[in-house]
């Protein structure tokens, strides 16, 4: 087993694992940005529609630069994933080697879950971009039907509240990230410049306070679907977007959010970039 472990080890602090890794950064900023961007369309032209990020990328799917984009975005998501699952799997940052506790280690598997299904969907508009994707632009109506058949099962309403603070705590987690500026510990900060740190820490600020936003919101509402039995009122990034958009001062809200998502996704590139991986 030792042995075993040295290996996997050495696989995951491989070059082309950290290349990986590198490209994941990429393609999740990327990811950020096409939300935010459709985000700002809704404020200012399509006023009532918006879309999630599998949305966003069947309409990127529709021309063949597109598709081709897309398929190096999948690389990217795959990337990220795979950086993810391996961190798990041997319970320490690849990093700094810091010792991972149960809850982050699940919070990981559930982050390289996410990207991995982001991977899939790429990978899926790419050999089939006429056809709809499971998720885009349907967001709500999946989270509804998610909530229901949790709801439906023994002890399912704790179930479903237990995941709702879960995201709650990821936003309180974005929160407390961004008040510390946890996030400059990540980054090999002495090869940066200064206008370079400075830019950074804008971006990761006002990044992770829009994530806390977005997953407080979809947190709230899906504790309240189960605490009321009402699958209806969960809902999901796109969702949580939607409710600011409804809004009093919703264009206003949804034009600051984007604007956050957006400097997240900036503060992605520059981790790709110095991260420590």
């Amino acid at each position: 087993m030792g042995e075993v472990k040295r290996e996997a080890t050495r696989a995951a602090s491989s070059k082309w694992t950290r290349w990986l890794a590198r490209a994941g950064l990429v393609a999740k900023g990327i990811s950020f940005g096409l939300v935010a961007a459709l985000a700002l369309k809704v404020a200012f032209v399509d006023r009532g529609k918006l879309e999630d990020r599998p949305g966003a990328l069947q309409e990127i799917a529709e021309t063949t630069l597109g598709r081709f984009l897309l398929g190096a975005l999948a690389v990217g998501l795959g990337g990220y994933a795979l950086w993810r699952f391996a961190q798990a799997a041997l319970g320490r940052t690849l990093e700094t080697g810091e010792e991972q506790g149960v809850l982050k280690r699940v919070g990981l598997v559930a982050r390289g879950l996410f990207y991995s299904w982001l991977c899939i969907v790429c990978v899926s508009l790419v050999f089939e971009a006429d056809e709809p994707v499971a998720g885009g632009g349907g967001g709500s109506q999946k989270e509804d039907r998610v909530t229901r058949i949790a709801l439906e099962q023994p002890l399912g309403r704790y179930l479903v509240i237990a995941v709702g603070l879960g995201i709650i705590g990821a936003a309180l987690f974005n929160l407390y990230r961004a008040l510390t500026r946890k996030f400059r510990d990540e980054l090999k900060e002495e090869q940066m410049g200064s206008e370079e740190r400075r830019w950074y820490t804008v971006f990761g600020f006002v990044g992770h306070l829009a994530r806390a936003v977005i997953f407080a919101l979809a947190g709230v509402f899906l504790v309240r679907a189960a605490w009321e039995y009402d699958p209806k009122e969960a809902i999901g990034f796109d969702g949580a977007l939607r409710k600011l958009a409804n809004a009093e001062y919703g264009q206003v809200l949804l034009v600051c959010t984007a604007a956050g998502l957006m400097a997240y996704g900036l503060f992605c590139l520059v981790q790709a970039r110095y991260r420590e991986v």
